[in-house]
């Protein structure tokens, strides 16, 4: 798996799966409607301004709440490349590996605005804009694999040689 380069949006303690996206949202199964409301609660232009790659970064129990998976599919279909957090929701953490959104348990020094890269096989986060960087634990085969896939059932249907019929065909 590549290094994940991207700016950084920093967030607080505790952000529930409301706060991502408000249950009010819930009812639309489109993709792009459901993640113009992302994080809207917290910062209501974050939906506008986030771009494909970007990377949140926040404090302890991210993605506390409901179990709703429509939190990480919403953050990953808005462009989030991968979160940072002191620690996670158990449910969150899974709910987001299972789509392919990657989470990682870390403490990081960072600023809204600052560019960060995440090489997730290696076990190194670096903060580019200040030169410091942060080691973790290096995600395992299985793990990066379910990533690199896209999601827990992209790799099972990958792995069984399975065609996925929720793919468009035209990419």
């Amino acid at each position: 798996m590549e290094k994940i380069v991207g700016k950084v949006w920093k967030f607080r303690d505790s952000i529930d799966t409301d706060v991502i996206i408000a249950g009010r949202y819930l009812r639309t199964f489109s993709l792009d409607e459901l993640s113009s409301h992302v994080m809207e609660a917290e910062d209501p232009e974050f939906a506008e301004k986030v771009q494909k790659g970007d990377i949140i970064v926040a404090g302890w129990n991210f993605g506390c709440g409901s179990s709703r998976e429509q939190a990480p599919v919403a953050l990953k279909h808005a462009g989030v490349s991968s979160i940072i957090a002191k620690s996670f929701a158990r449910i969150f953490y899974r709910n987001a590996i299972n789509v392919g959104l990657p989470v990682i348990t870390a403490d990081v020094e960072s600023e809204k605005g600052n560019m960060m890269s995440v090489d997730l096989e290696n076990g190194i986060i670096e903060n580019i804009s200040t030169t410091k960087k942060f080691k973790i634990k290096p995600f395992d085969k299985f793990m990066l694999d379910i990533l690199k896939d896209g999601g827990l059932v992209k790799h099972q249907l990958k792995k069984n040689k399975i065609k996925d019929s929720t793919s468009n065909p035209n990419k």
